[in-house]
């Protein structure tokens, strides 16, 4: 029996696949490496003395899919796939749509098919929308700002339905906040294709001369600092938590819902000053206008996962940032280097 990982090449995907090998777990992996690399998979092979199978294919191949299904015994589903960039969200929202909306609906098409009903979502802090407070619990209302948040949005409702017609599934909705940091080994890491959506990476190349400055969209929102507050959590704290839900699931757990963070909210210099102390290097910046779909402020309440998973963040800001300059020095042209 095996754990199927969807977008297991990618960044959270393979430091999920790692802490699963840890344990012991047979995994295979499905990616069609539109924003991931296939040395992750070598390097995972590194770490953990284990190779896990791959196939590369996308999942909105229902043929593709079925042939992986045949193949194997599943006893759930870790379901990274999908495209994650809200700024690039706004440009091309129907791509968005079509790869995490109708991707999701071809995956568990095939799972039902073939009798898979454990399913681990990711779903991200997005679907909350601009919160009228902070910190967040699991059961604000939601409402997305941008496309990419409206597609997770609209995938855990369609998540929802399907528990609602069919109990027998056990579905966990992970709202996760913004994923930093990278393998203690430096082996694996973020390593996004073009230019950087996210701060660290945008951060970390800059550091490493591939890119001239970082722009900080921003500073006039009602912030400790004008810039955008975050809540920053360490890609391996967020991986050991899927295995947490992987075993709620394993409990008959139905339909369950968590946010996945630290609580607590960085901004934007905040971060970029906790780089400059433990790489030693001064990154320029410019100040650059709001982009459309952002907000002031999100961090989470994560004391639910706490509480009915025995889950909490337990890296801190200095470990993020030693871990990510770790990777970068390492790799400075990522998985091509």
């Amino acid at each position: 029996m095996a754990i199927l990982v969807t977008g297991g090449a990618g960044y959270i995907g393979s430091h999920t696949v790692v802490e699963l090998l840890a344990q012991g777990e047979d995994v295979v992996i499905v990616d069609n490496l539109c924003n991931s690399h296939p040395v992750s998979i070598d390097r995972v092979e590194q770490i953990c003395q284990r190779r896990p199978i791959f196939y590369q294919a996308d999942i909105r191949d229902k043929n593709a899919l079925i042939e992986v299904f045949s193949k194997h015994s599943f006893t759930s589903v870790i379901h990274f796939a999908g495209l994650k960039a809200v700024g690039e969200s706004t440009t091309i929202p129907l791509h968005y749509y079509q790869n995490n909306v109708a991707g999701t609906l071809v995956l568990c098409e095939v799972m039902a098919e073939h009798g898979v009903k454990n399913l681990v979502f990711s779903s991200s802090a997005t679907v909350y929308g601009d919160p009228h407070t902070v910190p967040i619990v699991e059961s604000f209302p939601t409402g997305a700002t941008n496309p990419y948040g409206r597609s997770k949005l609209i995938v855990e409702e369609m998540l929802g339905d399907l528990y609602k017609s069919d109990n027998e599934w056990n579905i966990a909705l992970l709202r996760y906040f913004n994923p930093v940091g990278a393998h203690k080994s430096g082996l694996i890491g973020e390593d996004p294709n073009g230019i950087p959506n996210n701060l660290i990476p945008y951060i970390t190349q800059v550091a490493v001369g591939r890119l001239a400055q970082l722009s900080v969209f921003g500073d006039d929102y009602n912030t400790v600092d004008g810039t955008g507050v975050r809540d920053y959590i360490h890609v391996v704290d967020l991986a050991k938590g899927h295995l947490k839900a992987l075993a709620k699931l394993d409990a008959k757990a139905g339909l369950v819902t968590y946010n996945l963070g630290t609580g607590q909210g960085y901004s934007v210099l905040e971060m970029l000053n906790a780089f400059e102390k433990v790489s030693g290097k001064t990154i320029a910046y410019q100040i650059s206008p709001r982009r459309p779909g952002d907000i002031a402020a999100c961090y989470s309440d994560p004391s639910l996962a706490k509480q009915e998973l025995n889950w909490q963040a337990e890296l801190n800001l200095d470990d993020m940032a030693e871990d990510s300059w770790r990777w970068q020095q390492g790799n400075p042209n990522g998985f091509a280097s």
